[in-house]
C-alpha cells in the first residue's frame, strides 16, 4: 500500500515537469497522510488542471464519508470491476504528484519506515482516481493512489506499491474520453526497478503531526 508519502518540488518546478495550471500557493509537504488535502492533476476541457482533494475516496453511495480512510488505496487488480472505484476508473483518472514515498517493514524492532525515490530525484506521478460524494451539506471531492505488485526495490519492504506512471502515459491516463480498458490496464504494473532507490529514515515519520525536513533524512545522517 502506500500510505504516506511527500511532495516537496516547488510550485515552479512541478508546473515545468507536469505542465499543468494552478492557482493556488504551495508549500514543502514532508509527511502527507491519509484524510488531508492533496494535489492532484487531472484534464479539463483539454487542458491540464491542478485541483486539492481529500487523500481516501469516498464513494458516490456511501453513508458517511470516514469510509475513505479506508480507501486511501485502491488495488490495481480487477479495479475495472470493483463497485468501490469502477466508474472512477473509468472516467475520473488523475495524476498525484509525489517528491518521495514511504513504507514499512515488519521486524524483530517493530515497523521501520523507509522512503523510496526516484533516482535523479525529480518529482513523478501516482496514478490516481477521484470521486464526488454529495450526501453532505457541500459537495467532497477525494481520490485514491493505485497499487500494484513490487518490484525489486520495494518487495523488501512490502509486498505493495503504488503505481508510479511514465511521462508518455499521462495524457492517456488523464484523458476522461479514452475508454479503452486493457490498454488502461496495461499501464498498472511495478515501476522499473532501476529507476528506484530507498533508504532508511526516523521513526519521526510514524507520527502524522511530524512534518519537517529533518524527518526525510538518512537515518545514519541524523
Amino acid at each position: 500500500m502506500c500510505g504516506r508519502f511527500s511532495l516537496i518540488d516547488d510550485l515552479a518546478t512541478l508546473q515545468e515537469t507536469f505542465r499543468f495550471e494552478f492557482g493556488e500557493e504551495m508549500v514543502p509537504r514532508y509527511n502527507i497522510s491519509p484524510g488531508q488535502e492533496i494535489l492532484i492533476i487531472g484534464k479539463h476541457e483539454g487542458k491540464r488542471v491542478g485541483a486539492m482533494m481529500r487523500w481516501g475516496l469516498v464513494p458516490f453511495w456511501a453513508k458517511d464519508p470516514k469510509i475513505g480512510y479506508k480507501m486511501i488505496n485502491a488495488r490495481s487488480e480487477g479495479i475495472d470491476k470493483k463497485p468501490s472505484f469502477k466508474n472512477a476508473f473509468k472516467k475520473r483518472r488523475v495524476l498525484i504528484p509525489c517528491s518521495r514515498f514511504y513504507e514499512w517493514k515488519q521486524s524483530d524492532e517493530g515497523k521501520l519506515p523507509y522512503r523510496f525515490i526516484m533516482k535523479g530525484e525529480k518529482p513523478f506521478a501516482f496514478a490516481g482516481i477521484w470521486e464526488t460524494w454529495t450526501k453532505g451539506k457541500s459537495p467532497l471531492h477525494s481520490c485514491s493512489i493505485l497499487t500494484t505488485q513490487p518490484n525489486r526495490v520495494t518487495k523488501s519492504v512490502h509486498d505493495r506499491m503504488p503505481v508510479i506512471l511514465h511521462e508518455k502515459d499521462y495524457d492517456i491516463w488523464m484523458e476522461p474520453e479514452y475508454n479503452d480498458i486493457s490498454t488502461l490496464m496495461e499501464l498498472l504494473v511495478p515501476y522499473e526497478k532501476e529507476g528506484m532507490d530507498t533508504y532508511r529514515v526516523s521513526t519521526l515519520v510514524n507520527s502524522s503531526r511530524n512534518d519537517f525536513a529533518e524527518m526525510i533524512s538518512p537515518l545514519n545522517s541524523l
